[in-house]
């Protein structure tokens, strides 16, 4: 692993909570010139420390505040299975992360969703398409604590 010195663990720790600044402006937060600040964005961007900009989306303005942890069990466990279901899964737009996990689930997803109704029909139409899937465990989120969206650097 590459070392990071302070400098660079401050640009990231300022970009993981609001990529938007210009370089100027990151210049002054960290006391550089704007020129240093550039060549060490563009640094950790090549190695992979920053994978990517985006903008974060507001779900209850979007009407899709209604959050769901979906825990999944596949039918059985081979290769072939767990692709299949892996690549239905990516094609499902109310899906917004998941992730394979090690214990009484083989994966769980994270859904957004308007209201009850549309997570109903979700399951109903969207998932109980997916053959591969066995048995699911819905966990309905009541309020928000915490959501950095990034990592402690």
């Amino acid at each position: 692993m590459e070392a990071l010195d302070e400098t660079d663990l401050k640009l990231l720790r300022i970009l993981g909570n609001n990529s938007s600044f210009t370089i100027k402006e990151l210049a002054a937060q960290v006391n550089l010139s704007p020129t240093p600040v550039l060549q060490r964005v563009k640094r950790l961007e090549s190695s992979g420390f920053i994978k990517k900009y985006i903008a974060l989306l507001n779900p209850e303005k979007l009407s899709n505040g209604f959050i769901v942890f979906c825990n999944i069990k596949l039918k059985q466990h081979d290769r072939k299975i767990g692709h299949h279901f892996v690549e239905d899964i990516k094609n499902i737009n109310e899906v917004v992360e998941c992730y394979n996990v090690s214990g009484e689930y083989d994966f769980i997803l994270k859904v957004f969703a308007r209201d009850m109704k549309h997570y109903q029909d979700f399951v109903f139409n969207k998932l109980g398409s997916v053959e591969s899937i066995g048995s699911t465990h819905s966990i309905f989120v009541m309020a928000e604590i915490k959501n950095l969206h990034n990592i402690s650097v």
